[in-house]
């Protein structure tokens, strides 16, 4: 199947060739299947936006496709197509970054704000490999692009408050653009003390505190040539994760990358952007706040990441092609130190990753051939080579233990490939996509030691021998507008073979106290995972419009076992109303029970919730001031639920009042 693929779209395209992907501007409507949403506080005139301070969790959640893991208030895992981080390409403005924490409490997401940050851009399966290998999609987070607008200097102030833990954010933001040197920082900070569950059940542990500061910087060296600088620094103190047993005393982030950008019409190559980049992560776990701990741990982790990437879009008649080269290298190192209560006892030592590093360097290329007005045919292709070096000899050794021909390194091979046909006419349009795609384990589930997963209660080892996951993917969209009346439907299918997951080994003694055993990551022969979305709007007036969508997910093993994490029935009923200088919207969203949960990965069935949102927004001016005032009350009825993706059921946020404004000198 793999070769036919591959041999198919290389006859359909005449030669690999990739297309700049189509990126419109999609605002943060409910019921749109978004590929790109808008984010930047630098857009506040967005009056869809509920809440201009919202984080980058809160964002990601509107999307259809995606939903969000939570082990606290801070820090959600993003998950696409029902697949969690693992299998996803996650990237900040096309730079690899990886998370330090062997718990997965810090993903690539938590190192940015909305300050940073000018539109996500969502790539469904194998359209999201871009910037790296995926199985499930990919999620780029984009730094806002260079601005010689000539315009001066430019000051915005925000502030919010929320009344559920007390919840308070503040930010500014100072830009100067001239003609040929423009500069942007941006700050911000978040602190919240323990939320409240429906029924004012305080959720203890899920506190958190955090500061983002940014700064970006450009340089015109011609009409042609462009130079940026861009530097984000990232720090969460003191997060409490109330559905894991250890909290994290410190998430810290430094993210750096210089770009070169090249414009012309009139050449072969009408643009060049390349871009060097560093970052580094250190994430700290500890459990000192927690009562009665039955061994106090400290479990520190590293990530540093040097890569860079180059790609160049060019015009040959009706192909419009888009090369991109990249590379990276990362190294990640974590450890567990364990303090007996005995003090005569002396503390336990290892490295749960042994000093993985990991170098990467792949081509990805696309083609969009616009066949006529109405009809559209892109296709893409990555290729790379991956190797896993295990510098630490320590770790090497106790892996050993487990696969005693194991050597130092690892090498293999990747390939991703997709295409897609659009028809589209005045008020219907029409896409069919097949992919076929690979990715490599991860850290954790290639050379993870002794990881203990809270979720199912089993300790974890990776597996090196583990082969690359594999994955055939077919999808469609439709749409049908008339008038003030639209309908969409999207759908996706997913066979994945080698599907890595944890097998129980009953030879195995669990290290952590109270853990039901071991678990070694292996491999099923197959899994599938199906998607739908039903979505509709209806514009009653210049002024007020009504959104719906509904969704249904399915997955399932070779083992004939439910994956974990795959969302049940969904819904979502807006009516919104909307002047040129107020807006408002009350909104219904919920879940039916989810009936297919997966004991045998340690689920248990969630009940049916529905939740009622109100949100309202204002913009004034005065003289060459703006103020945007958004406020609005959460969870409306103090209804007390948790969804499929709260990590051991943690019960989210009960009613919440809150207030953001925003000043905007011009």
């Amino acid at each position: 199947m793999k070769k036919f693929l591959i041999y198919s779209f290389c006859m359909l395209l005449s030669g690999i060739t990739v297309a700049q992907e189509d990126e419109t501007d999609v605002k943060k409507d409910t019921t749109r299947l978004t590929e790109v949403i808008v984010l930047s506080r630098r857009k506040l005139s967005n009056h869809r936006q509920e809440k201009t301070l919202s984080s980058i969790d809160d964002y990601l959640e509107k999307s259809n496709k995606v939903a969000m893991i939570k082990r606290g208030n801070y820090a959600w895992e993003p998950t696409l197509n029902n697949m969690n981080s693992e299998r996803l390409s996650v990237t900040i403005d096309g730079m690899q970054i990886f998370g330090a924490c062997t718990d997965k409490m810090d993903p690539i997401t938590s190192y940015v704000d909305v300050s940073n940050l000018e539109k996500v851009s969502i790539g469904s399966g194998q359209t999201g490999t871009e910037n790296g290998h995926c199985v499930g999609g990919g999620i780029d987070l984009q730094l806002a692009s260079s601005k010689f607008y000539q315009s001066g200097l430019k000051t915005n102030v925000d502030l919010g408050y929320e009344t559920n833990g007390n919840y308070r954010v503040a930010g500014l933001d100072l830009e100067y653009s001239g003609n040929t040197f423009y500069m942007n920082a941006d700050g911000v900070f978040r602190k919240s003390d323990n939320y409240d569950a429906g029924g004012s059940n305080e959720v203890l542990f899920s506190q958190f505190q955090k500061y983002n500061v940014s700064i970006q910087t450009g340089f015109k060296l011609s009409e042609k040539h462009t130079l940026d600088a861009n530097i984000i620094y990232d720090k969460a103190t003191d997060v409490g994760y109330p559905a894991l047993p250890m909290d994290v005393s410190l998430a810290e982030a430094l993210i750096t990358s210089v770009t070169h950008n090249y414009a012309n019409d009139s050449t072969f190559i009408k643009s060049l952007e390349t871009k060097l980049y560093f970052n580094t992560i250190t994430h700290i776990m500890d459990d000192s706040k927690r009562p009665d701990v039955p061994i106090r741990m400290d479990m520190p982790g590293w990530s540093d990441t040097f890569g860079f990437y180059s790609k160049a879009t060019t015009t040959i008649k009706n192909h419009h092609i888009l090369f991109n080269v990249n590379a990276y290298y990362n190294r990640s190192l974590a450890e567990m130190t364990m303090y007996p209560n005995d003090s005569n006892q002396p503390a336990m030592f290892m490295y749960t990753w042994p000093d993985i590093r990991t170098f990467y360097s792949g081509i990805f290329a696309k083609d969009k051939v616009v066949l006529s007005e109405k009809e559209q045919l892109s296709g893409s292709l990555r290729m790379g080579f991956q190797n896993n070096r295990i510098a630490e000899n320590v770790g090497l050794e106790s892996l050993k233990i487990f696969y005693p021909d194991l050597t130092d390194s690892k090498s293999r091979f990747l390939i991703s490939v997709a295409s897609n046909y659009t028809y589209n006419i005045s008020n219907y349009d029409f896409s069919f996509g097949l992919g076929y795609g690979e990715r490599a384990p991860s850290v954790s589930e290639g050379y993870g030691f002794f990881l203990f997963n809270s979720f199912d209660n089993y300790d974890y080892i990776g597996n090196p021998t583990l082969n690359n996951e594999k994955a055939i993917e077919v999808n469609t969209k439709a749409n049908y507008h008339k008038n003030r009346f639209h309908i969409g439907v999207e759908a996706a299918y997913f066979y994945i073979e080698d599907y890595i997951i944890g097998e129980i080994d009953e030879t195995l003694s669990a290290m952590t106290i109270g853990a039901n055993g071991v678990r070694i990551y292996k491999a099923l022969s197959n899994a599938s995972i199906f998607d739908v979305y039903i979505n509709s709007s209806y514009k009653i007036s210049n002024s007020f419009s009504v959104n719906g969508t509904v969704g249904y997910n399915y997955g399932r093993g070779s083992n004939n076992e439910n994956l974990p994490f795959i969302r049940p029935f969904t819904y979502l009923a807006e009516l919104n109303y909307k002047a040129k200088q107020f807006n408002a919207a009350i909104q219904l969203e919920g879940n039916a029970n989810q009936s297919r949960y997966s004991s045998f990965y340690g689920e248990d069935e969630t009940a049916a919730y529905g939740v009622l949102n109100l949100n309202f927004g204002n913009v004034m001016y005065a003289n060459d001031t703006k103020f945007i005032v958004k406020y609005g009350i959460e969870n409306l009825l103090d209804t007390n639920y948790s969804t499929f993706a709260d990590w051991n059921n943690i019960p989210r946020q009960g009613r919440n009042f809150y207030l953001n404004l925003s000043v905007v000198l011009q």
